[in-house]
């Protein structure tokens, strides 16, 4: 089940379907604005097996150049998704589809620090089971009792994440 109607938060048990979506939807970004793309990511929660998560693909795009994102819009448009600018969240384009909310993508230049620390974080998730577990129970705990607020179930997940980047060796200052 994919879908996370607005202003709600819910987690659902992992599984292969997440990453069947973002192998199709992959597919579709690849075909439609395949040339200005360097590199396609599974990002977030849904990217972790195991990890309950909000029923939201979440994808990063890598470009060359942020500017290459602008001419991307009518291409992912096209796809259904909407374009919200660059305003919404820090050093990147971002898109959505669907309400209920199915997909995010965030669009960063290359060497984007963002970017690096999504990857990093989602990778130690997968490579350490008992980060994933702590991280688990942290979710399972905030989306009971934070599940009409979004933005404090996210707030309040940022200093695990942090204490994750640290440990990886990136400034959180």
């Amino acid at each position: 089940m994919l879908g996370l109607p607005k202003g709600e938060v819910f987690l659902l048990p992992w599984t292969e379907e997440w990453v069947a979506e973002f192998l199709l939807e992959k597919n579709r970004m690849e075909t439609e604005i395949g040339e200005l793309i360097l590199t396609v990511h599974h990002i977030g929660s849904t990217a972790v097996r195991s990890l309950s998560a909000k029923p939201i693909i979440d994808i990063a795009i890598e470009l060359e150049d942020f500017e290459q994102g602008y001419r991307c819009v009518q291409g992912l448009e096209s796809l259904g998704y909407s374009y919200k600018g660059t305003n919404i969240l820090p050093d990147r384009h971002y898109f959505n589809k669907g309400e209920p909310r199915t997909h995010q993508i965030h669009m960063y230049q290359k060497e984007s620090s963002f970017l690096s620390k999504q990857l990093a974080f989602r990778d130690y998730l997968i490579q350490h089971e008992e980060a994933r577990k702590e991280y688990q129970t942290l979710k399972e705990r905030l989306s009971l009792t934070h599940s009409k607020d979004k933005l404090t179930y996210a707030d309040n997940k940022t200093e695990f994440v942090n204490s994750i980047l640290k440990r990886l060796g990136f400034d959180m200052e």
